[in-house]
């Protein structure tokens, strides 16, 4: 079977139900890759810095020579690799041939060039890219091809994917922002309202970050600023082409089940006065000639600054949410303080210290000089209580920093945080 180049848009497509192979070095692949991919890298970080070293100090032909030489002893060990992840990861099995089927068929008809090549489905089909699509991809495709794998590169490589995510921030979504001050429970709002078959994306999940300063805590490390922006990219994608209504998938693999009677997830544009309402926080500054069409789909996310932990939310997307409409809910401050005593009361007192240390200046020196001993005597309601105070004027004052403030917020007045009641509440508002 030939080898397949497709365009960027053609390989995500195909990457839904095939197994995607990033040959660039480990660090690379760590520093962020296609989230579907998987790392198979043709040299590792010290035999990429030796090829280009001689890359740029003495020619092209020695540095290739020096990439054979580690490529020729790994050849083996590559194949019986991909077979490996093509096993384990279930592709070469029952589930999902039909939609590999599908996605295989627009672009393997045209490679069928002699009555020689399999017939459709492919189950050893498998995707390459390297950084720009050249020799590591080039040479291991060239590998897999050999052994029988059905094989398709990406024209541009990681590169091309890059651009893609980029362009993903750039479009005009229809976003609806679950607003709270802290310990609102606006994180369980959000799930609800995924279990019921709304589109959410969890902005706080994909930085793994809950946003304060004790977000990092029960948390895994944060992806780097370029990984997390690959994971929004897909999640923006995925959500604005999902058909109304559909169930969305939890974290464990399983379809969310229930329904939210009364919520849309698409802009209604039968009335065009209503259309041009709708989204007038939606259009960009730029000419509209310039800017492609609003996705119609709404999608829900949580109110948040511009910065999630370490990490920043892109500046198009963090834009539009600002001017999207926010559903306020006001819980008590009470029972505010009671769910965050609860939630993170588990953790260890030098964890928490550690973590009220960072904000000492903005804080105070007295606040934070009382939080800390509080916690030592194991008062933590107290000692977030502080916290809780000084977030609520932080979050405050970001809330109606905002342009026509008083047309995008919506408050929802609720007794707790019962993420189950606060949606039935936010039905009343839609």
């Amino acid at each position: 079977m030939a080898i397949t180049k497709v365009t960027i848009e053609e390989f995500l497509q195909l990457a839904k139900t095939n197994l995607v192979l990033d040959v660039r070095s480990p660090s690379e692949f760590a520093q962020a890759h296609i989230p579907v991919a998987k790392n198979l890298p043709l040299f590792d970080d010290e035999q990429r810095k030796i090829i280009g070293t001689a890359y740029k100090q003495q020619s092209k032909q020695i540095a290739i020579k020096l990439g054979l030489d580690f490529f020729g002893v790994k050849m083996k060990a590559i194949v019986e690799d991909v077979e490996e992840k093509l096993a384990v990861g279930g592709w070469q099995n029952a589930q999902g041939k039909k939609q590999k089927a599908k996605s295989n068929l627009q672009f393997a008809k045209n490679d069928m060039q002699t009555k020689d090549e399999c017939p459709l489905p492919i189950t050893n089909c498998v995707l390459l890219h390297c950084w720009r699509g050249g020799m590591r991809s080039a040479g291991v495709a060239w590998l897999l091809d050999l052994y029988g794998f059905k094989v398709y590169t990406l024209v541009g490589g990681y590169k091309a994917y890059r651009n893609w995510v980029l362009q993903q921030f750039e479009k005009q979504y229809y976003f609806k922002i679950i607003g709270g001050f802290t310990g609102s429970g606006k994180t369980l709002i959000l799930h609800e309202l995924k279990s019921q078959h709304q589109l959410t994306i969890d902005l706080e999940g994909l930085a793994n970050h809950k946003g304060s300063a004790l977000g990092a805590m029960g948390q895994l490390p944060q992806p780097s600023q370029e990984m997390f922006e690959n994971l929004l990219a897909e999640e923006l994608e995925d959500k604005s082409n999902k058909p109304e209504n559909e169930p969305q998938t939890a974290d464990d693999g399983r379809e969310t089940t229930g329904d939210l009677q009364g919520i849309t997830n698409e802009i209604k544009i039968t009335d065009g006065k209503n259309y041009e309402l709708e989204n007038e926080f939606l259009i960009s500054e730029e000419s509209p000639a310039k800017c492609p069409p609003p996705t119609t789909n709404c999608i829900w996310l949580e109110d948040e600054s511009n910065r999630i932990g370490n990490l920043q939310v892109p500046l198009p997307v963090w834009t539009r949410m600002r001017r999207s409409k926010v559903y306020f809910f006001d819980i008590p401050f009470e029972e505010r303080l009671n769910y965050l005593t609860e939630e993170y009361g588990v953790h260890k007192k030098d964890e928490i210290v550690t973590a009220i240390m960072r904000i000492q200046k903005r804080l105070g020196g007295l606040e934070t000089k009382n939080a800390i001993n509080f916690l030592l005597e194991n008062n933590f309601k107290e000692s977030f209580r502080i916290l809780l105070t000084y977030y609520d004027k932080h979050y405050l004052k970001g809330l109606y920093n905002r342009d026509n403030v008083n047309e995008l917020v919506e408050t929802v007045v609720g007794e707790g945080v019962d993420a189950k009641e606060n949606c039935n509440l936010l039905k009343k508002f839609i």
